[in-house]
């Protein structure tokens, strides 16, 4: 199955990202991916944490949830859209109390080529870090979610593939990433806006554990470059096959990384190393 993985060095403006995002996703289409994952915040990197908020959307309509079902029809593809800011469900009685806190989920939705919304993640671990230059706390503006899931995607090849769905810093709990090869995935997502000083240290060697622990593909898309806001995220989206092996990296800058992922591969190094009918614990 061909897949792209899509770098993008998003802005403070969500249709001049949405417009990027179609420009990449036609792209990755026109190169025959069946699968195309954005990254965490294509559609804004805003200025401050709390921007999100003003343009998050109830799960199931909005703008960006239009935009990725039309693309996904229009070009006949998966499309898994990095992630976006979905509200919580309001209870009236909760809202005054709700005012001053609001919060969103930070939300990865998976369409399929006839534009239906196939699945939903809500990112389970939430970002915290501080070295005394830099802060990030995402529990400010975010709500954690509570399940893993995952999806099957028939691909062109014969294969039906299985697809554990995770954001970002998600990747350095591998117990999410086991229940994934636990429930058979062949395939594991990581849309992400890994930081500069996080991601030199740590973005390709969380990646290519995640992999061989669990005998998977891992395909992973990010946010790379100096945004507008002045952030600067790490980028090297890649794809990475089950024994470890980069298959395609793309360093800083927008792009399509493509890569072809191999089912037969997959059942070979699951063969001749059975590790997950070792495990114990």
């Amino acid at each position: 199955m061909k897949v792209a993985a899509i770098q993008m060095v998003s802005a403070t403006q969500p249709g001049a990202n949405l417009d990027r995002a179609h420009a990449l996703l036609t792209q990755a289409a026109q190169a025959g991916a069946e699968l195309a994952v954005l990254p965490e915040y294509f559609c804004l990197m805003g200025q401050r944490d709390t921007d999100k908020l003003a343009i998050q959307e109830p799960y199931g309509t909005g703008r960006i949830q239009q935009f990725l079902a039309q693309r996904a029809r229009e070009l006949k593809l998966w499309i898994v859209g990095g992630t976006l800011p979905l509200s919580l469900p309001q209870d009236p009685d909760e809202a005054q109390a709700q005012s001053d806190t609001q919060r969103v989920t930070n939300t990865s939705l998976v369409y399929s080529p006839q534009g239906a919304c196939v699945a939903r993640y809500d990112k389970i671990h939430l970002f915290r870090f501080d070295n005394g230059r830099e802060r990030f706390d995402e529990s400010r503006v975010l709500q954690a979610g509570q399940q893993p899931v995952h999806f099957e995607l028939p691909s062109a090849d014969g294969h039906r593939w299985r697809i554990g769905l995770s954001v970002c810093y998600d990747l350095r709990f591998p117990e999410l990433y086991r229940a994934y090869a636990q429930a058979g995935a062949d395939l594991l997502l990581v849309p992400s806006a890994f930081t500069f000083t996080t991601g030199q240290a740590h973005w390709e060697l969380l990646l290519r554990a995640r992999a061989v622990e669990n005998l998977a593909f891992v395909l992973a898309a990010a946010q790379g470059g100096v945004h507008e806001n002045g952030r600067q995220t790490w980028g090297h989206t890649m794809a990475i096959d089950p024994w470890g092996r980069v298959l395609a990296c793309q360093a800083q800058g927008e792009g399509v990384v493509l890569s072809e992922l191999d089912a037969a591969l997959l059942t070979q190094c699951r063969a001749q190393l059975p590790a997950l009918a070792h495990r114990v614990l």
